[in-house]
């Protein structure tokens, strides 16, 4: 007979997904500083990897928590986002659109964290892990700032530039 699955089987199978995710992340943002046409574009990629660095750091401390092994759960989602941003560095490589098409695959990724923390933060909270609490929502902050930040840097520059208007 299977097992009854609990909240907290579901709280750690989408820490182990977003931990995955956050990896996969990890490696794709030096690959997309470097497609990067714009210096603006290419420092913020670099800064967010190094901003996720500690973000995958703050979710070993929650599975120490939970008293668990830090292990990722393969995640489908973001390696198709991941994908979809490598076809556009592919197929609009040197062209004026190319900024635009990597703003836009990074913030397919905020959004999907911005979703994985906000329901993880809710199940912490209904759970009583008072600990993981700030270490998810601290996450939550930085990817809310940098979905805030691409979009800042779309509407000044890539968008005008993919449009074949100048910047």
């Amino acid at each position: 007979m299977a097992s009854i699955k609990t909240l907290n089987d579901l709280f750690l199978d989408t820490l182990k997904d977003i931990y995955f995710a956050e990896k996969q992340i990890l490696k794709a943002l030096p690959k997309m500083a470097r497609a990067a046409q714009s210096e603006e574009g290419k420092a913020g990629f670099l800064q967010h990897r190094d901003e996720t660095q500690v973000q995958i750091e703050r979710l070993e401390q929650v599975f120490e928590i939970l008293g668990k092994s830090a292990r990722g759960k393969t995640c489908e989602a973001i390696q198709g986002i991941i994908a979809e941003g490598e076809e556009i560095m592919e197929e609009f490589k040197g062209s004026q659109a190319l900024d635009a098409g990597l703003i836009s695959s990074a913030q397919a990724v905020e959004h999907y964290e911005i979703a994985r923390y906000g329901t993880l933060i809710a199940w912490a909270e209904q759970l009583g892990l008072k600990d993981a609490v700030p270490l998810l929502q601290a996450t939550l902050a930085e990817e809310e700032a940098t979905d805030k930040k691409l979009t800042q840097l779309a509407k000044a520059q890539a968008n005008a530039k993919g449009a074949g208007k100048a910047a």
